[in-house]
């Protein structure tokens, strides 16, 4: 099973984080499948590949609470929702 979850980089105290795709059975910092974006908590930043999100997704990936939220603030969960409802059409 895949899921989307943050893998942390960045110096002591001064976090950042990649948002990956990754294997349920691999550790925090262990080898992703796909980097599909960034975030800093520090200066409040966010980068995401909303199409790589949007196909791990519709392949059945699952969010983290974390990821979730910062992508549900991007809207990423509205765009899944509309490609849905355009493939059913």
């Amino acid at each position: 099973m895949v899921k989307l979850r943050l893998k942390r980089c960045g110096r002591k105290q001064r976090a950042v984080y990649r948002i990956v795709a990754i294997d349920v059975r691999s550790r925090r910092e262990g080898r992703d499948l796909r980097k599909v974006g960034f975030y800093s908590p520090l200066k409040n930043q966010t980068h995401l590949n909303i199409p790589a999100i949007l196909y791990f997704l519709e392949k059945g990936a699952q969010p983290t609470g974390t990821v979730h939220d910062i992508s549900k603030k991007a809207g990423v969960f509205t765009e899944l929702h509309i490609n849905q409802s355009n493939q059913t059409k």
